[in-house]
C-alpha cells in the first residue's frame, strides 16, 4: 500500500483558521490555538449581539418618540397609551420615523389621541 501525507488538510484547516482571524492583535491573529479561542468568543458574542441590537433600536425609536410628544406636550407614556385607548396600531418603528423625519404627519397622530 502506498503512503499517505496528510500535511495538505492540516495546512488548509490552519489557513482557513487564521484567515478568518486576519486583523486581530498579538498572538490571536498568528497562533492557531488562540485564533480558534478568538473564533470562538466572536461567534459567540455575535451572536449575542444580534439579539442585544433589537432592543438598542427599541430604546432609540423611544427616545425619538419621547422627544417629538414632549413637544407636543405629552410624554411617552402617555402618548403611547392614548394611541391603544385610540386603537392606533402604528409601531414604535414606524413612530419614530415619522417623528424623525415626517413631524407634520406625527403632529397629525398627535392631534387625533391628544
Amino acid at each position: 500500500m502506498s503512503r499517505v501525507k496528510r500535511g495538505t488538510t492540516s495546512l488548509k484547516r490552519r489557513r482557513n483558521v487564521l484567515r478568518r482571524v486576519k486583523g486581530y492583535r498579538f498572538g490571536r491573529s498568528s497562533k492557531e490555538r488562540q485564533a480558534r479561542e478568538a473564533i470562538a468568543h466572536a461567534g459567540k458574542y455575535a451572536f449575542a449581539h444580534r439579539r442585544k441590537k433589537k432592543g438598542d433600536f427599541r430604546r432609540l425609536w423611544q427616545i425619538k418618540i419621547n422627544a417629538a410628544s414632549r413637544a407636543a406636550g405629552l410624554s411617552y407614556s402617555v402618548f403611547i397609551n392614548a394611541l391603544k385607548k385610540n386603537n392606533i396600531a402604528l409601531n414604535r418603528k414606524i413612530l419614530a420615523l415619522f417623528a424623525e423625519k415626517r413631524p407634520e404627519t406625527f403632529a397629525r397622530i398627535v392631534k387625533k389621541v391628544a
